[in-house]
């Protein structure tokens, strides 16, 4: 894949958020985005057309980090309100509300049979919740983090955090081992490669790192992008050949997957770009931005 192959002219501006955008996210056939912010609101658009296609309110203070099933039917979403909201997507109504964490929720993810939302929040830990069971009691809760837990990956038998303490955990949820990696930086983000064989974690030393994540082991170090006080997204390109990181100066990059090269980097905001999500398919991705729009990018 040469440079050429990657998303870096703008194909559409999403405007309708009433302040900062937090997080935008591809849906898993990479047809639609939910996007989430400042206003306490989620958005459900379709990207390659520029079309807003609903609107859901309920969260009581900025929504953090949504998450839609595979089937599309049901999202997730979490924030400033301490709670994790499952949605049914046609209706816009919430379905249940989660109660539990002590403080604010930064991040949500769906197991792949979607019957399973684990959060990551404030009060150190993780919380797994049941959303076929009418308890709002969590069904397990990982509190071995010594700081706030950022962000969440999810595999058919891991649950894999990232904390500002500066480790990636990951739990074995059959044989109940967990394996700390610690790299000595607050982690603010952690997405996986599309083969599963590395976590890519984004570090308030304005630094991304690869990891091994049968070793542990630290593969690459990513630079050139400052991220020193917010939280934001990094990812792999759904090839694996390239890591995609934001910028609070605006920017994006590219960097090559093996020699850490920058390989593009272009301005994509006025101001802080605050999350990257990169189509499962084509060559595409959507950025969003504290400025209050998220860009569609495509060849």
């Amino acid at each position: 894949m040469s440079v050429e192959d990657l998303p870096l002219k703008e194909a559409n501006v999403l405007k309708g958020h009433e302040g900062g955008v937090l997080a935008a996210r591809f849906n898993s056939d990479g047809n639609y985005i939910l996007s989430c912010g400042k206003d306490r609101t989620i958005r459900l658009w379709n990207p390659h057309r520029g079309i807003h296609i609903k609107t859901y309110k309920s969260h009581g203070r900025e929504v953090r980090d949504v998450h839609v099933t595979s089937d599309n039917s049901k999202l997730c979403s979490c924030g400033g309100d301490r709670q994790v909201f499952y949605w049914d997507v046609a209706t816009g109504r919430v379905i249940r509300k989660f109660r539990g964490h002590d403080g604010e929720v930064n991040g949500v993810k769906f197991n792949e049979y979607s019957s399973v939302v684990v959060s990551a929040g404030y009060d150190q830990s993780l919380r797994a919740w049941d959303c076929r069971s009418h308890s709002t009691e969590p069904i397990q809760v990982i509190d071995t983090f010594a700081d706030s837990v950022m962000s969440v990956c999810l595999t058919k038998t891991e649950i894999i955090g990232g904390s500002v303490d500066g480790t990636v955990r990951t739990f074995d949820i059959r044989i109940g081992r967990e394996i700390s990696d610690n790299l000595g930086q607050p982690v603010n983000c952690i997405s996986m490669s599309n083969d599963g064989n590395c976590i890519l974690a984004g570090c308030l030393d304005s630094t991304v790192r690869l990891l091994d994540r049968t070793t542990g082991e630290l593969l690459q170090e990513y630079k050139g992008h400052t991220n020193k006080s917010y939280k934001l997204d990094c990812c792999l390109t759904n090839t694996d050949a390239h890591v995609t990181g934001v910028s609070e100066d605006g920017f994006v990059y590219f960097w090559d997957l093996v020699d850490a090269s920058v390989v593009s980097k272009f301005r994509a905001h006025a101001s802080v770009v605050t999350s990257v999500s990169y189509h499962p398919k084509e060559t595409c991705m959507i950025t969003s931005s504290v400025d209050g729009t998220i860009r569609v990018w495509k060849t």
